[in-house]
């Protein structure tokens, strides 16, 4: 006689009760680290490219394509994200949205690439960097939630970069240093979080439920 074994569900215990975490909570999860490994792969190799080979017009376009990458894999970490302030989850995505239409409108208007066109023009930081907001902020949420090494670093360390390059204090060497640790470091935090056990980057179900059964409440 053929038995189907169905394991059962695992529980935890949630600040505001018991919950499970389900298979698309998993997919979720992976779909999210993923999309970091993505967009910390597509910037390494833009930054290696730039630093190594310069502004050559062939980097140049490779750079235009490499932070398309980027920028689509940020957004659909952005979208997967577990983050229990509703408020600040959609602000986050905002800042993407506005960062990406900048960019492509940048790129579609401008007649330097988009990487010169930013480097040559500080000002378009006030659109484009709107993205790196956006990264900024997971970066403070991971240094927030696991207490990571990296993400303590990067979270001061982009708005650092990103405001000097706006005010003209960082000499060209500060720039290239810091875009290098960037870089390494994006790609140090997104490996360790494909080692990551799944269950934490989920978090506590109960208090999504908990937020939302009172934003119902008063709405």
């Amino acid at each position: 006689m053929t038995q189907l074994i169905q394991s059962d569900p695992e529980f935890y215990q949630g600040q505001f009760g018991d919950f499970t975490i389900t298979e698309s909570d998993r997919t979720g999860v992976i779909i999210y680290r993923a999309g970091l490994a993505v967009a910390a792969l597509s910037f390494a190799v833009g930054t290696w490219l730039v630093l190594s080979l310069g502004d050559t017009p062939t980097v140049m376009r490779m750079l235009t394509l490499l932070y398309a990458v980027f920028s689509l894999a940020l957004g659909v970490s952005l979208v997967t994200i577990h983050i229990y302030l509703a408020a600040l989850h959609r602000t986050l995505q905002l800042f993407w949205v506005i960062g990406s239409i900048a960019a492509i409108v940048l790129a579609l208007s401008s007649n330097e690439s988009l990487a010169l066109s930013v480097y040559n023009h500080p000002m378009t930081l006030f659109g484009v960097g709107f993205t790196f907001a956006a990264l900024t902020g997971i970066y403070f949420k991971e240094a927030f939630c696991f207490n990571r090494l990296e993400t303590k670093f990067l979270t001061p360390l982009v708005p650092m970069l990103l405001l000097g390059h706006l005010t003209g204090l960082l000499p060209m060497f500060g720039e290239q240093l810091l875009l290098g640790i960037w870089a390494i470091l994006f790609v140090v935090f997104a490996l360790r979080k494909v080692m990551q056990a799944i269950p934490p980057d989920i978090g506590d179900k109960s208090v999504f439920t908990y937020l939302k059964e009172k934003r119902t409440a008063h709405s």
